[in-house]
């Protein structure tokens, strides 16, 4: 994907982005802004536990509702994020989104980010350990 300029840029509907792909847990780069890559993804069941060591994680919640459980301190908790909901996880976090009635998400993470942090557990087929895949790739 080429860096945005005022020539090349041009409105991107979400809904487009969405109903471009089908594959879940596997984020599209929609745009970027300065080195932060602008994910979209479909998400259902449980992604994998993992934590960014170096960057935080956003989240908005665009269709559904999404879960995130979290690690830190000894503790688990979970958060629940209804449509329209915000959420982020800071740096070196250990969490776990899932969505078990399925949903659609849109994350703001610096270009490079994969997609399973620098540390998780076993990744299962499910989960597509990725920097990101270019919209209608």
């Amino acid at each position: 994907m080429s860096r945005n300029t005022a020539e090349n840029s041009a409105p991107i509907a979400l809904a487009t982005a969405f109903e471009s792909f089908e594959e879940l847990w596997s984020p599209r780069i929609v745009t970027r802004v300065n080195d932060y890559d602008v994910r979209v993804a479909k998400v259902a069941g449980e992604h994998v536990w993992h934590a960014h060591d170096d960057t935080d994680e956003f989240f908005l919640v665009i269709e559904g509702e999404l879960h995130i459980s979290l690690r830190e301190g000894g503790a688990e908790r979970a958060v629940t994020l209804p449509r329209g909901s915000v959420f982020t996880v800071p740096k070196g976090v250990e969490h776990r989104p899932y969505a078990p009635a399925g949903a659609s998400i849109l994350m703001f993470e610096p270009t490079g980010t994969l997609s399973v942090g620098d540390r998780h557990e076993e990744i299962p087929d499910h989960v597509d350990a990725t920097t990101g895949h270019a919209l209608g790739a």
